[in-house]
């Protein structure tokens, strides 16, 4: 759906989340090959590809539970992320510079998913159109 400023903001989201995974996934493919990485880099790829997954399911939410409990595990996804990046960086696995971009995306949508549950636990519009 396209609004008149672009794409609705939910299409918006769900291709911002797809893209954080791409680039979690890409990023994980130039990691030093040593077991710690390894294991870093597969449970912070299930992270970032579980926060474009599970918003998808947000999107498709029958009810007002199920919104909210759905974008609740997008939430936790996301920090998930930006943990296992913090443990990139405080390993001194990958430098911060190199991380920076991938750390704003994921702590801007945070912030957009955690404002987006206050939000409907307020019974204010959500950001998505059922």
């Amino acid at each position: 759906m396209e609004t008149r400023s672009g794409p609705h903001p939910a299409e918006q989201l769900r291709q911002r989340t797809k893209q954080l995974a791409i680039r979690v996934i890409n990023m994980s493919r130039t990691l030093p090959r040593t077991k710690e990485s390894l294991v870093i880099g597969d449970q912070m790829i299930r992270s970032a590809t579980s926060v474009g997954a599970n918003y998808r399911a947000v999107c498709r939410a029958r009810s007002k539970a199920e919104f909210t409990s759905k974008l609740s595990m997008v939430i936790e996804e996301a920090d998930g992320t930006a943990f296992w990046l913090d443990i990139l960086i405080e390993t001194q696995i990958v430098s911060q510079e190199r991380l920076q971009s991938l750390i704003s995306e994921t702590d801007e949508l945070l912030g957009i998913f955690s404002s987006a549950r206050s939000t409907i636990r307020g019974n204010k519009s959500p950001i998505t159109n059922h």
